[in-house]
């Protein structure tokens, strides 16, 4: 067995000092740097996360109004388990959690191969499928249902003309959402850089062995382009269903407009037009909260959100994880 003097002098100088006040000392001091240089974000998680999420706790005990505080135990949970507008709005969230998130990173990525398969132009149609994706939230939201409106929207006029009938997008219940998922199909263009930039970085030397070996174009994309840009595809599956649990804007601005309310005095909006089939989960949190004032159930249905918001987030993360152990 090795002695400490057998060692190096500068490591066995360290080694005794380790054992010594002087090593514990500058053990401490050690630490309180390493705090210090923590500082910034202890102090921001503490104020930002830690405390909202426990005080979110706390008032999900409570009858809270902004200005009264009552406790009621655990009724606030036991109303959720009976409120069939919670229920509702989580079937809706995770239809678009299913059924837009993988539509738009595979509608993305098909714009992404169209593009860079293109031999003039790609400037232009490059440009051509980005600029949605620049277009505010609301004002994108409101051009898209007049666009889809079946009485006086021009969509309606050029389907009719070549004897196509258009549904009620977003006044009928069983197209309102994918009316929703048409719009977030129309603003993909965030996701289609994004994969174009992976594209390009596959090397051609690939294509061209498979394409003597005979590979197809399917082939060649399953065996060659998928495992390449496997982590940009995770990273748009991830992003994408932290957006889609977060669903808010887009839904509430197209079930005003398909409803006809406005903000006037004696306008009635009911969240979830029509028949709550555009009503996701952020936007009945919003209405319990601030429409209702009933900030201690609105916690309840935040802690909901924030489980099902880390389950989804764990789960895709282990999936990563899991392809990068392939990958090595």
């Amino acid at each position: 067995m090795a002695h400490v003097s057998d060692l190096p002098g500068p490591l066995a100088g360290r080694v005794r000092d380790r054992g010594s006040g002087r090593g514990r000392g500058r053990g401490r001091r050690d630490d309180l740097r390493a705090l210090l240089w923590l500082s910034p974000w202890i102090v921001g998680f503490a104020v930002f996360f830690l405390y909202p999420l426990l005080a979110t706790v706390y008032f999900s005990f409570q009858r809270y109004d902004m200005f009264t505080l009552e406790p009621v135990g655990l009724l606030n949970y036991r109303y959720f388990m009976e409120d069939e507008a919670a229920w509702r709005a989580i079937r809706n969230t995770l239809w678009l959690v299913a059924i837009m998130v993988p539509l738009r990173v595979l509608f993305g990525l098909g714009v992404a191969q169209l593009v860079t398969r293109l031999k003039a132009g790609v400037g232009v149609f490059r440009t051509i499928f980005y600029l949605p994706s620049l277009v505010p939230v609301v004002a994108g939201t409101l051009g898209f249902v007049y666009l889809l409106n079946p009485g006086t929207g021009p969509v309606q006029a050029i389907l009719s003309a070549v004897g196509i009938p258009s549904p009620d997008w977003f006044g009928d219940p069983a197209w309102s959402k994918w009316g929703l998922t048409m719009l977030a199909l129309w603003s993909v263009g965030d996701l289609m850089v994004i994969f174009l930039a992976a594209l390009l970085d596959v090397p051609k030397q690939l294509y061209e062995a498979a394409a003597i070996d005979g590979a197809g174009a399917w082939q060649r994309f399953y065996r060659i382009t998928l495992p390449v840009i496997r982590p940009v595809v995770m990273f748009a599956a991830v992003t994408g269903v932290i957006q889609a649990l977060q669903y808010f804007t887009q839904a509430m601005i197209a079930a005003r407009v398909a409803s006809g309310s406005t903000d006037s005095a004696g306008s009635v909006f009911t969240p979830g037009y029509p028949d709550q089939s555009t009503l996701t989960f952020p936007e009945w949190l919003y209405h319990q909260g601030f429409r209702d004032f009933a900030m201690g159930y609105a916690c309840v249905l935040a802690l909901v959100l924030f489980a099902v918001s880390m389950m989804f987030t764990l789960v895709l993360l282990r999936q990563f994880r899991g392809f990068a152990e392939e990958e090595a």
